[in-house]
């Protein structure tokens, strides 16, 4: 509050997708089917965590804020991966691995999934410290990360592994070494659990007739019908969790969580707010993808191209991963977005796209202008001896 450089909201089209999504779920909450007190207390946490990235992306005018923030995003969650891997190995993974409690991703298949969206941000990091330990150590980070994750016994996080390494695959600048070691890496991983966890892998070739599937069917198809029946405002937040909501669509199902970001949206806001929510996804990789194409080839940018890459990959853990449970509002996902928002237009006015300046710390060459004979720079006289050689 106190720092004397300009505070203004950073708009950019995931900024202004994030403000419309506040808009939005606040105006279904006003119209909730489920109890006040349960809409507005979740109405409060993530319309908090949303406008918190607002602020963020204020935040992020430099290399070293951007650089700084996905630092602390890696160690908030490496933490979680490596203490759940180093659980793993202990135990021969004959343990579940949980996440921790009161949080999104207390559930162990929501850690499997958030470890997931982090580990190519890991590979960034690792890609950019000119310190051989650093990189040994985000090397060993992303190891026990992956134990982690396979030490969930989430099915949904295993099809988002397999996903989320055939994507960094195509993303690699090595695809040659990248085709050897993330299929061995990850298939060593997977050889060392035991076979209660092959057991619980294999029911994916049949999760249909599985308790879980069929549950989680019902519940997609409640959440459809929530966003059919009320396509602007769904049944709102709450809304699949309350057993006479649900009997209003439904009659007959069961209320529980949604376990998919895709349907816990359409549900619980209906169709408008839904492809809101959706386009802030949508944004950050067209802004991921304009720095690729726009950075790619100059030194100097090589970090942004990076971040975009491993940013994508971490979009594609996310919505193959996510589409198994209910991590439709995560703070650390949808700040990923914005920080690449904030790659991009440093991008831009690095190459002189946008006028430089007013948001961004990026060093300009001074201009020099050339008026009566003298050199003038920044509209000040340079002095005698300068004045030759730029005229000149």
């Amino acid at each position: 509050m106190t720092a004397r450089e300009p505070k203004r909201i950073a708009w950019n089209p995931t900024t202004g997708l994030i403000a419309a999504f506040i808009v939005c779920i606040t105006l279904t909450s006003l119209v909730a089917m489920a109890p006040v007190d349960d809409v507005f207390h979740k109405w409060g946490l993530v319309t908090k965590g949303f406008f918190v990235m607002l602020i963020t992306a204020s935040l992020l005018t430099s290399k070293q804020r951007i650089h700084a923030l996905i630092w602390v995003m890696v160690l908030s969650l490496a933490y979680f991966g490596i203490k759940g891997g180093g659980f793993t190995i202990l135990h021969g993974g004959a343990n579940r691995v949980e996440g921790p409690p009161d949080t999104p991703i207390g559930d162990n298949n929501a850690l499997a999934a958030g470890l997931l969206v982090t580990v190519p941000l890991m590979n960034y990091l690792r890609m950019q410290s000119e310190h051989r330990i650093i990189r040994i150590a985000l090397a060993g980070m992303i190891v026990l990360t992956l134990f982690s994750v396979v030490g969930s016994y989430s099915r949904g996080a295993l099809i988002g592994l397999v996903a989320m390494t055939g994507f960094l695959w195509v993303k690699s600048k090595h695809k040659l070494v990248a085709a050897v070691v993330l299929p061995l890496l990850v298939g060593c991983v997977i050889a060392f659990m035991p076979p209660e966890w092959m057991d619980r892998m294999h029911t994916l070739q049949d999760a249909e007739a599985t308790d879980s599937g069929q549950t989680r069917m019902a519940i997609w198809n409640v959440a459809w019908q929530m966003a059919v029946h009320r396509p602007l405002t769904g049944a709102e937040f709450m809304g699949p969790y309350y057993q006479d909501v649900v009997s209003r669509f439904v009659p007959g199902a069961t209320q529980r969580a949604v376990h998919s970001i895709w349907f816990e949206v359409l549900g619980e806001h209906g169709f408008v707010t839904f492809f809101v929510w959706l386009g802030i996804t949508v944004s950050g990789l067209v802004a991921a993808h304009r720095i690729i194409k726009s950075a790619a080839g100059k030194p100097e940018l090589a970090w942004c191209v990076d971040l975009a890459k491993m940013s994508q990959v971490s979009v594609v853990a996310y919505c193959v991963a996510g589409s198994f449970l209910s991590l439709s509002y995560w703070e650390f996902y949808f700040t990923l977005l914005v920080a690449v928002a904030a790659t991009h237009q440093y991008v831009r006015e690095a190459l002189g796209e946008t006028a430089p300046g007013r948001r961004r710390g990026i060093a300009l060459p001074p201009r020099l202008a050339i008026q009566g004979g003298a050199a003038i720079r920044g509209g000040a006289a340079m002095g005698a001896k300068a004045r030759a050689g730029p005229a000149a």
